[in-house]
């Protein structure tokens, strides 16, 4: 998922009506929620996955034409970064060369429905045994009563490390950003290597520290902006001084890529990721040739709490499709229980699906283990039209912070009064 959730870049799109004219797939039947027969034509499916994981998508989407042989599904890899502003680009313009199925960031949901996007999914096959879903999954599909997405992947962010480096510094896991400043003095001293890698150029790292702080960055029930009170400027400053310190090394340019390549390569001995980079990290020569070597912790803890964010991917359906019956078949397919588990058997990814969990290669798998627990505690995400737009103004200010450019105070101020002006009506 997490390539870049703040990268992308912020565009005014025009409304489009849930009836919006489709695209111009030749893609067989009609429209409408009730099947007219036996399913047919082409399913253009963007998906978003990275370079890890495409290889499995791409097998799976394709399999659907051997339930469906009269179906083609047109398989995209479209970069995380620049999806959805292609999408709307595509469905704004009339829907020319936008997809039928669009692999959406769990932010992006309520966002594409709120300007109508998205077909609206209760009553059709893709919502076949919605009691299956987790609660937590499920909550980011809706939006005004309706549900707009399928939840296919969920997930959350932890510590992974290198536990040879760890064993060679004498130091265990840390459970608090204060131990993990500590163990990386330890761990530089004893190995030459740095601590942690921190990823300064996505806003989505920066929400571990604020949660840490005891604070969220909006008070959606009260509709009051909270990013900008003390526990939004302490989260600021942890960061900073987790660089400032040495315990971590960071890089506000190309944050994902020098991650990576730090962690798999043993230069560091620590990073903040998800499960989308559990086979990419495998990969790496620290961990390749010993896969035992790589440990997942939660994210440390602030001086108030510990949290990370609820993430994920919905599988969505493009308003103006012009072969909705087979565009809700594929996405039934692609979020079934024997999909769900071949993508955990091969990329460790979390399901949606309480019942992919009994699978005894599920259950077995220490990772799923590890970050079914968390994603149980992990903090939701505001679930407004705006979610994933509040990332872009954190994006501004959180490589300053952490190179050292701004205070703290002055990027926490910064943020809030960007809040304030992209929420609309009551919101104070």
């Amino acid at each position: 998922m997490r390539r870049g959730i703040a990268t992308t870049a912020l565009v005014a799109a025009m409304a489009l009506a849930a009836t919006a004219c489709g695209g111009d797939n030749d893609n067989g039947s009609g429209g409408g929620g009730k099947s007219s027969g036996e399913i047919s034509g082409t399913v253009t499916y963007w998906d978003t996955s990275n370079e890890a994981e495409k290889g499995t998508y791409q097998q799976l989407a394709e399999d659907f034409s051997k339930k469906y042989p009269k179906v083609k599904v047109d398989y995209v890899n479209v970069p995380f970064g620049e999806t959805l502003n292609k999408f709307k680009n595509a469905a704004g313009s009339g829907g020319s060369g936008a997809p039928d199925v669009l692999r959406a960031e769990v932010a992006w949901t309520q966002d594409l429905a709120n300007i109508g996007y998205l077909a609206p999914l209760d009553g059709t096959p893709a919502l076949a045994d919605e009691s299956d879903y987790l609660p937590k999954a499920a909550a980011g599909t809706k939006f005004k009563d309706k549900t707009y997405a399928v939840p296919q992947v969920i997930d959350t962010l932890g510590l992974f490390y290198n536990k040879k480096l760890l064993k060679e510094a004498g130091v265990e896991p840390p459970t608090s950003w204060t131990e993990l400043e500590a163990a990386a003095k330890k761990i530089k001293e004893k190995t030459g290597k740095t601590g942690l890698y921190l990823r300064g150029d996505d806003a989505y790292w920066y929400l571990p520290f604020i949660y840490g702080e005891g604070g969220d960055l909006l008070d959606t029930k009260a509709h009051k902006v909270t990013v900008d009170e003390e526990p939004g400027v302490r989260a600021f400053a942890t960061a900073r001084d987790l660089v400032k310190s040495g315990a971590a090394v960071t890089d506000a340019t190309d944050g994902w890529d020098n991650m990576q390549n730090a962690i798999k390569n043993g230069d560091v001995a620590m990073t903040v990721n998800g499960p989308w980079a559990i086979e990419d990290t495998l990969a790496g020569k620290a961990f390749k040739d010993d896969k035992d070597n790589l440990g997942v912790v939660p994210v440390p803890a602030g001086s108030k709490a510990q949290g990370s964010p609820q993430g994920g991917q919905n599988l969505t359906v493009y308003a103006g499709s012009k072969n909705l019956d087979a565009s809700y078949a594929f996405v039934k397919y692609m979020s079934s229980p024997e999909v769900q588990a071949k993508t955990t058997e091969k990329l460790s990814l979390l399901p949606t699906r309480t019942s992919v969990y009994a699978n005894k290669a599920v259950a077995a798998n220490p990772n799923v283990k590890f970050f079914k627990s968390a994603v149980d505690k992990a903090v939701e995400r505001p679930w407004i039209p705006e979610g994933n737009s509040l990332f872009q103004a954190i994006l501004v200010q959180f490589p300053n912070v952490v190179t050292g450019k701004t205070s703290p105070e002055k990027a926490a101020k910064a943020v809030g009064d960007a809040y304030r002006k992209l929420l609309k009506g009551d919101w104070k």
